[in-house]
């Protein structure tokens, strides 16, 4: 991890191939500040150039994991000369936002307490979420007279537009066992201890898989999401071949052949 930023919104520890980012203004919810976007930002990018993170786990301090954006940093931007000054922060959070998405990293987002706004953009634009049966989510953009922007590709997404349209124009609520019967969540924790076992499950398997592998896969699904099947054809089969013919390809079948775990495997 690159230490050279000076992390206060965030709390990191790094666990082998497993880098922990926590947000760190329990004294707000862990409203996203600006600066705490500029600090996940600049942790993703040491992370991806590091050579040992594979996972990133996100969370929040103090109970919750994010109640969205600084209202505070919105008023400062309404006050600044820039010509658009509101735009240029909301595009800031944009790209946090698809960079978490697109990042060939695996990232399993941890959630409890208030989960809103952008944090619920957040919690949908990784890649697996469990829940604390505490998480209580809300879209409340609507009822300020405010549009939920850079996080309604991350809602249609995950819920589906006929759903995240609903949540959006009705300021929708949901409670941690009704986001997990909308496949919101992946899994639902009642305490703590169950908690940390599913993620601990979560993360033994990832480590189990090939780094270079899911970061090809997460592509490849990425563009499959909105290409049809046989437009993919060929650039799916070059991907196999890479991956067959490359070093984590050989390893992995030779050590199916052999009974044995492959060498990424924890």
């Amino acid at each position: 991890m690159n230490m050279a930023v000076a992390y206060r919104a965030l709390s990191i520890r790094q666990d082998g191939g497993v880098l922990h980012l926590t947000l760190n203004r329990p004294e707000v919810r862990n409203a996203m500040s600006l600066a705490m976007v500029d600090e996940l930002l600049a942790a993703l990018n040491a992370a991806e150039a590091d050579g040992v993170t594979r996972v990133i786990v996100l969370r929040g301090a103090g109970g919750h994991f994010c109640a969205g954006a600084d209202l505070k940093d919105m008023a400062a931007a309404r006050a600044s000369e820039d010509s658009d000054p509101v735009a240029h922060t909301n595009t800031r959070f944009g790209w946090l936002c698809a960079e978490f998405a697109r990042t060939p990293l695996a990232v399993v987002a941890v959630v409890e307490g208030t989960v809103m706004g952008g944090g619920f953009g957040l919690a949908c634009a990784a890649d697996v979420t469990l829940a604390h049966a505490s998480a209580s989510f809300r879209l409340p953009e609507t009822s300020l007279g405010l549009v939920p922007a850079q996080i309604a590709p991350y809602l249609v997404e995950r819920l589906g537009f006929a759903e995240a349209k609903r949540l959006a124009v009705t300021g929708g609520k949901l409670d941690a066992r009704t986001a997990l019967t909308l496949r919101l969540v992946h899994a639902v924790a009642d305490d703590e201890a169950a908690l940390s076992g599913a993620l601990a499950n979560v993360l033994n398997d990832i480590l189990a898989c090939a780094p270079g592998a899911v970061a090809a896969t997460k592509r490849l699904i990425a563009k499959a999401r909105l290409a049809a099947p046989e437009s993919l054809i060929d650039e799916a089969a070059a991907a196999f071949s890479l991956a067959a013919q490359g070093s984590e390809g050989i390893e992995g079948t030779t050590a199916f052949l052999q009974k044995r775990k492959p060498s990424w495997a924890p």
